[in-house]
């Protein structure tokens, strides 16, 4: 059976004592196990990252660009393969899976700007004779933590741009499927990266203690469970690290009476049901504003889900496929139940989905959950499955209301034709990411990503202008060259222009 293990300076490294089974989702089936790296294998790539760091420091950011470019090219002429492994290890569909790999490729794109993003502040004559300036300088050896459920694309959000600003970088991907980060990591290798500059270990709770206790690891990024989440920012900032952690999501989409109902259920059947819910951006609950808006809300999302598609990844007519394991398919189930047993009713019943003979998996079908309430478990939790929860008030005020006195705060969206309410719901609710007719809205590469509240921890989002920020550090420099011809007496006056 194949075993997956590490990528180290550049070199495919086997693992040595603990392995985990690495199943397919769709099937159930092992199909390859996962060496878990222990704490000093973990500290050979915080090695070989330190070792490589003050050659590729030293790189221009115009050379270290042409690597990025060069990456991307690999990266779109692989893409089939790797959506493949994608679908064999996480259970994505084809189509869902490219859509992924095409949103790290974007984010590629934005780091291919390194001269642009790195061009410090330049002033001349700041007091006689005297100019100043800043410039932005790597951190050093960062590291990077991911969940499973976009395990290409999150990774592409860090890696791209720590590199690309001078930084080495060690990522420790999710346990549940790290085929994908390892093959992608391969190519960037062979799109010129030096060895060391980017390593891969894969491992559990002991490869992160490991990275969390080393004093190299100058800065961490993290994208899981709120509670690892904060355990984590808490762990490295107190080493003195810096960390930008982000958490869980309870993102709702409020439905105005004036809304163009036939479309807002369009784009809510993908943002409810896309990658089995498993999103953080996923939408699961739709708070309908009056009663009328909700009984025709939830007579047509009955009606389109009859036709929702889910099974093996190998089927690209499928709308969505498994979940990630058998614990996390029973823990949605539970969910729905706690649901009904609570006085919720369950309209659209994914529990028991019909399944063709080969899917074996870790399936729950789309699910639909009316008069839910704010008390629920089914509310108050991120449920990460294909569910979408409806929750009925009767103004904007109460929906936003509902939307901030919620733990999550990463996105929001609202449903209208009318500009007033657009403009005072995206002013004022308390969720870092707002779309307005838009289920889904995650900022494009040149943005940034980052909810509120519980949903990160750290001051500085995901890629885009934050991530520059994050991943370097601001030096100013004052400079002056007095005339060999001029003697100058001592000042003891604080110093001004």
């Amino acid at each position: 059976m194949k075993t997956v293990g590490h990528l180290i300076g550049g070199n495919r490294i086997a693992g040595r004592d603990r392995t985990l089974p690495l199943n397919n989702p769709s099937t159930g089936r092992q199909e390859a196990e996962l060496a878990l790296a222990s704490a000093d294998q973990t500290r050979l790539a915080v090695d070989a990252a330190e070792e490589a760091f003050p050659a590729w420091r030293s790189t221009p950011p115009a050379k270290r660009a042409q690597v990025m470019f060069r990456f991307k090219a690999l990266l779109e002429k692989n893409t089939d393969e790797v959506v493949q492994i994608i679908g064999r290890e996480h259970g994505k569909i084809a189509h869902d899976a490219a859509g992924e790999v095409q949103r790290g490729i974007e984010n590629i794109e934005f780091a291919c700007f390194a001269p642009q993003l790195l061009k410090g502040e330049f002033s001349k004559n700041v007091g006689p004779g005297i100019d100043s300036w800043s410039e932005f300088q790597p951190l050093g050896v960062v590291a990077g933590i991911t969940p499973f459920n976009f395990p290409v694309m999150v990774p592409l959000w860090m890696y791209p741009l720590a590199i690309v600003c001078g930084n080495t970088f060690v990522l420790k991907p999710s346990e549940r499927d790290p085929s994908a980060a390892i093959f992608v990591a391969e190519l960037a290798h062979e799109a010129g990266l030096p060895d060391g500059v980017l390593n891969v270990v894969n491992g559990d709770k002991e490869a992160v203690d490991a990275l969390l206790a080393d004093s190299r690891v100058q800065a961490l990024s993290f994208v899981g469970s709120t509670p690892v989440a904060e355990s984590v920012y808490a762990t490295a900032t107190q080493a003195g690290k810096r960390c930008q952690a982000l958490g869980g999501a309870k993102n709702h989409a409020v439905v105005m009476p004036d809304a163009d109902l036939d479309n807002a259920v369009q784009s809510l059947m993908g943002a409810a049901f896309g990658s089995s819910g498993e999103r953080c951006m996923a939408i699961s609950v739709v708070v309908a504003v009056g009663e009328p808006t909700a009984e025709a809300l939830v007579d047509k999302l009955k009606g389109e889900m009859a036709t929702l598609k889910v099974g093996g990844s190998q089927n690209s007519n499928n709308d969505f496929g498994p979940l990630i394991t058998a614990e996390h398919r029973d823990r949605v189930v539970n969910l729905v139940s706690s649901s009904e047993s609570e006085g919720a009713v369950i309209v659209v019943d994914g529990r028991s989905p019909e399944l063709v003979a080969d899917d074996t998996g870790f399936f729950v079908g789309g699910t639909l959950i009316d008069h839910v309430q704010s008390t629920m478990a089914c509310y108050q939790q991120e449920i990460f499955g294909p569910v979408l929860c409806v929750v009925r008030v009767d103004s904007l005020e109460e929906a936003m209301q509902l939307i901030d006195d919620h733990e999550y705060g990463n996105g929001t969206c609202l449903f209208t034709r009318d500009g007033e309410a657009a403009r005072f719901f995206s002013d004022n609710v308390k969720a870092g990411m707002v779309g307005i007719n838009v289920p889904l809205p995650v900022p494009v590469s040149y943005h940034s990503f980052g909810g509120w509240k519980r949903s990160l921890f750290g001051d500085l989002s995901a890629y885009g202008p934050d991530g520059v920020r994050f991943y370097t550090r601001r030096k100013t420099i004052t400079q002056r060259w007095p005339s060999a011809s001029l003697r100058e007496s001592s000042n003891f006056s604080f110093p001004s222009s």
